[in-house]
């Protein structure tokens, strides 16, 4: 059902109106491959057919969708939240005020200061969401069509440049892992830790390590070998010495209910989510004294990889063991080429000499 561009009283209900079923229509065309609590999502679904009334509201909602398992809406929905917020402050009377240079103007106050990869981000959700309003705006049997393409806004660079990941030295990971073998999680502790030395000894992906379920693992020898569903639901081995985390793993505690197997669950079932995960990363990191400008769980993969290519200046094992599809993205990996950096120096050196 089509409904007219300016369908509410005034521009910021209609915003949020057709903010709304923008969420709705993502979705259902999201990959759902990750789909946790389908009960979650339909109760997201319901609220959003009987429609918000505030973007915080709107917010509540997309969060419980990504709790429930469908990890790509943050990306359409943060952008399209951050650039509505400033366009609210225009105080419009119609949604056909908008047009390319008036977005041009909003992207380039609100993505200041962005890298180039995140304003790429901002770019593909307006997109989506102009795109999907020139299909379901009609009045009078004739629509609106904006045409946004925002080829020439400036934000964005011709060449996106490689921006160096964050991750922890090898004295900085030593501090990290005696922090985290001094952390007290309470009743949960050798889960916590378990997760975090599950994803810091294997650079799994945080979601692959919520994802991880008992039928998965296996051991062999002194190895346990976990059988990890990455990206595009493609499936790869990694491996972990069984000493660094056997105690944990068999402190598990299996009293809760779990009828889908997962090994990182809460007191309800549940898996747990990203954001509890990065909170219980950035307790250690506080508690062990490092500070880095991205404290999230995310930090321990790129770590792991740092270490990996320093140890073996091997690209193909770093793509192998992350689950890279392609090469080129293992290869922001060769930042921390120690024994290339000494010889530059050393020629420095010399000129003095």
């Amino acid at each position: 059902m089509k409904y007219k561009l300016d369908y509410k009283e005034n521009f910021k209900a209609s915003a949020i109106f057709w903010l709304s079923r923008f969420i709705k229509y993502k979705l259902s065309s999201l990959s759902n491959k990750e789909l946790k609590d389908p009960k979650a999502l339909n109760s997201v679904n319901f609220a959003l057919t009987k429609g918000v009334e505030t973007l915080d509201e709107l917010d509540g909602l997309v969060k419980q969708a990504r709790n429930a398992g469908i990890t790509g809406i943050n990306t359409y929905f943060n952008p399209l939240k951050k650039i509505f917020e400033t366009i609210f402050f225009y105080e419009l009377d119609s949604f056909k005020q908008i047009d390319e240079e008036f977005l041009s103007e909003v992207l380039a106050s609100v993505t200041g200061g962005l890298s180039d990869a995140t304003k790429k981000n901002y770019r593909i959700a307006t997109l989506n969401f102009f795109s999907f309003l020139d299909k379901q705006n009609e009045e009078n049997q004739v629509s609106h069509n904006f045409g946004i393409e925002l080829k020439n806004w400036g934000g964005i660079s011709g060449s996106m440049g490689t921006k160096l990941p964050e991750f922890m030295s090898e004295d900085e990971l030593k501090e990290f892992l005696d922090a985290v073998e001094a952390s007290d999680f309470k009743k949960n502790t050798n889960r916590n830790k378990l997760i975090i030395k599950v994803i810091i000894f294997t650079g799994i992906r945080v979601s692959e390590a919520l994802n991880l379920k008992f039928r998965d693992i296996s051991q062999e020898g002194d190895l346990f070998i976990f059988r990890i569903r990455g990206k595009g639901n493609k499936y790869r081995i990694v491996m972990v010495k069984k000493h660094l985390i056997e105690d944990h793993l068999n402190a598990l505690e299996t009293h809760y209910e779990n009828k889908d197997g997962f090994v990182f669950i809460n007191s309800k079932g549940r898996p747990l989510t990203q954001a509890y995960v990065s909170r219980i990363v950035e307790q250690i990191l506080f508690k062990a004294g490092i500070r880095k400008a991205k404290n999230g769980a995310h930090m321990l993969r790129h770590t792991f990889a740092t270490m990996l290519y320093k140890k073996h200046k091997d690209l193909v094992l770093v793509q192998e063991a992350l689950g890279h599809a392609n090469l080129n993205t293992s290869r922001i990996y060769t930042h921390f080429n120690s024994d290339k950096l000494r010889l530059a120096a050393q020629t420095a050196e010399e000129f003095m000499e």
